[in-house]
């Protein structure tokens, strides 16, 4: 199941060393406009976040007043963010995103920073929409932070390519294009001759895929932008912010 993959994963080293407050996907300028924009599309009602981890777009969403709940299948990451916020400002069912139902009625279902990719079947893809579609009131909106698959940038008969390199880091995925399956291999090392593998397993989509299983759950794209902030999304872009809506009546 997804949910011992992942709980496996994402064990007790792995949340202590996920957040990097300040810097990377924590940085202000990411995070800022991220939760702005979640906001405002939750607007008088209730958010769920799937996959909430450490709750690093939870926590201030819930500070702007809008109401979180969360479901994550690590216990290890719902500690971390218990110790930031009790269970009464950001309640959390462990559990499988695709799966997993939370009691009441929201306006805004979220997945951010590639999380749907850690689902690594089709199925279970088109599941997580179908889960996001039961927990919405009519006219709620899904929305999903997706990359873009980088095949452009995978030269014929290689299977690797390297997206990051900073001093002591290094970050690759290499691919199975025939299952639609990656492994991101993220690398930490310093002077000595030792270094830290940190991988992630994920099934890459394409927006037009991910529109597709938005439609078998009954929603429709509603825009799609580069960024957060609201950036066109073209050809060239790395990623998306696709926020799909129900229809405002049964």
């Amino acid at each position: 199941m997804q949910t011992e993959r992942t709980t496996h994963l994402w064990d007790a080293d792995a949340a202590r060393d996920y957040d990097t407050p300040g810097t990377g996907m924590f940085a202000p300028e990411v995070l800022g406009p991220t939760v702005a924009r979640l906001a405002g599309l939750a607007g008088e009602g209730a958010a769920l976040e799937f996959a909430v981890g450490t709750g690093r777009v939870a926590v201030p969403l819930a500070e702007r007043g809008v109401p979180v709940h969360g479901i994550e299948s690590s216990p290890a990451m719902v500690e971390r963010l218990r110790a930031k916020v009790d269970a009464a400002t950001v309640p959390v069912a462990v559990g499988d995103m695709a799966t997993t139902v939370v009691p009441g009625e929201f306006t805004l279902v979220y997945l951010v920073y590639n999380t749907i990719s850690n689902l690594l079947t089709q199925a279970e893809q088109v599941e997580c929409f179908r889960n996001a579609a039961r927990h919405l009131r009519p006219g709620g909106r899904f929305v999903v932070e997706l990359g873009v698959p980088e095949l452009r940038r995978l030269p014929p008969g290689r299977d690797a390519t390297v997206w990051g390199v900073e001093p002591g880091y290094l970050g690759l995925d290499t691919y199975d294009t025939v299952h639609q399956l990656l492994v991101s291999h993220h690398f930490r090392f310093d002077e000595t001759r030792r270094a830290r593998l940190f991988r992630t397993p994920h099934r890459y989509v394409w927006p037009a895929e991910l529109d597709l299983m938005a439609q078998l759950a009954g929603f429709a794209l509603e825009d799609r932008h580069a960024d957060w902030a609201g950036a066109e999304f073209t050809a060239d872009s790395p990623s998306h912010v696709s926020v799909y809506r129900l229809p405002p009546t049964p």
